[in-house]
């Protein structure tokens, strides 16, 4: 073992943070680049995009539990999550290689549209994030102690994490996306292979000291899941939906959208009934999965729409000036005259991420970390939430200005910055260490499955609408119901000892 990871030293987090960054940064790529390619190059809709995004949540439903137990179970290649490190950054390095050229992979197999290559191409990459995210999360839990140096962990995580992907969008506004694509194949490649042979894994992993002495089986901790239910009934109608009626149940689409969310809604009152009664680990982590789900049908939301909604209602309504053309332009040297519509669409898009991802690369080590422990993770992260709520109101309002969405987008940072940082540390004080790889990949379906509601049922919405700030409205109320949700969820009796000694209320 090194002395930096003995010491956990600033170094030790920083490269125990670069796998993880390494599918953060495929994730950017494909932010960044899928839509737009979708859009601008093959001409697909909205509602089509949105079933080429719904090919990743497909995967991380099977991918991230499964994983999660056989990193658990697993020793070769001298670690427990390391080989599934290796091999998930290998195949998404390989998969953001053939992004760009869906299209000639297409012909080259003989398929008149590229709708199942597109398909096929994002269920490998999201695959592979699937297969690697979970690793490279549970990994800084399996090297860290619980309390303040794990959350240090984490919060460094987000913070390396956060910095490439401000870079990965600031190479998309330099150069193009093209190029983003290229510099994602070697990036993610190398942040994947090299690090994990400077990191030593615990062969054996400790058991919590809150957590239940016998073994859980998968049937045990699948019913950990049941405040997903909703999320889940609809992803299997959106699913069968679209791959075995061929659409034929589109008319019922919204109507299940609301049941989904009604039952959704139903158990979330159950729990905390429940909850009020006492406190349990195995009711605070439902807690934290029902209010950490709710956030991702907001952020995948815009994720997945941002790009249609650029190009169909921010564009017709700007004028010779674009900021973002002019960011770029004073960058490349590039004359204004030349920058296409399509150009101009990405350059958008792309600043306002990058933004996104700025105050998501300074916010945890400089104001997170600290707030966290004068008044705890838990209502850090709903403050930060309930910000990026209002921030996505102001976009639903004042979205056609685009000087307003790089500022309104920069407030979506704020909770942008707290979800891919505080509920990992979060969660892992509610659940047995040594089995963090199951639970990682169940708390994961708090991501997946309200993914693929976004992805399979808001398109939907989101094209019938008249109201040209939709997509907003829906990202505002989604993480405006996760703050309320956050409010239920109790600080771990660690954590608050930590807070009361080092001074915070």
């Amino acid at each position: 073992m090194l002395a930096i990871q003995k010491n956990f030293t600033k170094t030790f987090f920083a490269m125990l943070s670069l796998p993880a960054t390494a599918m953060g940064f495929a994730l950017s790529v494909q932010i960044a680049a899928l839509s737009w390619i979708l859009k601008t190059k093959y001409q697909l809709d909205v509602e089509e995009i949105g079933i080429v995004w719904a090919a990743g949540p497909i995967a991380g439903i099977f991918g991230q539990v499964i994983i999660g137990i056989l990193s658990d179970k697993v020793w070769f290649w001298g670690g427990r999550r390391r080989p599934f490190i290796l091999i998930g950054g290998t195949i998404a390095a390989l998969m953001l290689l053939a992004l760009p050229n869906i299209g000639i992979i297409s012909e080259s197999l003989g398929f008149s549209g590229i709708l199942t290559v597109a398909i096929s191409v994002a269920l490998m990459l999201d695959l592979a994030i699937n297969v690697s995210f979970n690793p490279t999360r549970s990994i800084i839990a399996d090297v860290t102690p619980e309390g303040k140096i794990r959350t240090g962990g984490y919060t460094w995580m987000q913070t390396v994490s956060g910095t490439f992907g401000v870079g990965a969008y600031l190479v998309s506004v330099i150069w193009d996306n093209y190029v983003l694509i290229n510099i994602g194949v070697v990036l993610v490649f190398l942040f994947s292979v090299v690090p994990s042979f400077f990191i030593t894994e615990p062969k054996e992993l400790e058991e919590s000291s809150n957590s239940e002495s016998e073994d859980v089986s998968l049937k045990e901790s699948l019913a950990s899941v049941f405040p997903l239910a909703g999320f889940l009934l609809f992803g299997f109608f959106g699913i069968f939906n679209k791959l075995f009626f061929h659409e034929a149940l589109d008319d019922y689409q919204n109507t299940m959208v609301i049941v989904s969310i009604a039952v959704t809604f139903i158990i979330g009152f159950y729990l905390m009934g429940k909850s009020a009664k006492k406190e349990e680990d195995k009711l605070e982590f439902q807690k934290i999965l029902l209010a950490h789900a709710f956030t991702w049908l907001g952020i995948q939301s815009m994720f997945v729409y941002f790009t249609p909604f650029i190009g169909d209602v921010v564009l017709p309504n700007l004028g010779d000036s674009i900021l973002a053309n002019n960011f770029s332009s004073m960058l490349t040297g590039k004359e204004l005259s030349q920058f296409s519509l399509d150009d101009t669409t990405g350059n958008i898009v792309s600043l306002s991420f990058l933004f996104l991802n700025l105050v998501g690369a300074l916010l945890p080590t400089l104001v997170l970390g600290p707030l966290s422990q004068k008044i705890g993770r838990v209502k850090t992260h709903m403050l930060s939430i309930a910000l990026a709520s209002i921030g996505y109101f102001g976009l639903a309002i004042f979205g056609n200005s685009e000087g307003a969405i790089y500022l309104l987008i920069s407030v979506v940072g704020i909770g942008w910055a707290a979800t891919i940082s505080l509920p990992f540390a979060i969660m892992s004080e509610r659940v047995d260490q040594a089995k963090m790889g199951l639970y990682m990949g169940i708390f994961n379906l708090s991501v997946v499955l309200p993914q693929l509601m976004s992805s399979l049922g808001m398109g939907k919405i989101i094209k019938e609408s008249s109201n040209s700030g939709i997509l907003f409205y829906i990202c505002g109320i989604a993480l405006g119901i996760s703050a309320v949700l956050w409010l239920f969820v109790r600080e771990s009796k660690d954590a608050t000892s930590e807070i009361s000694a080092s001074g915070g209320h």
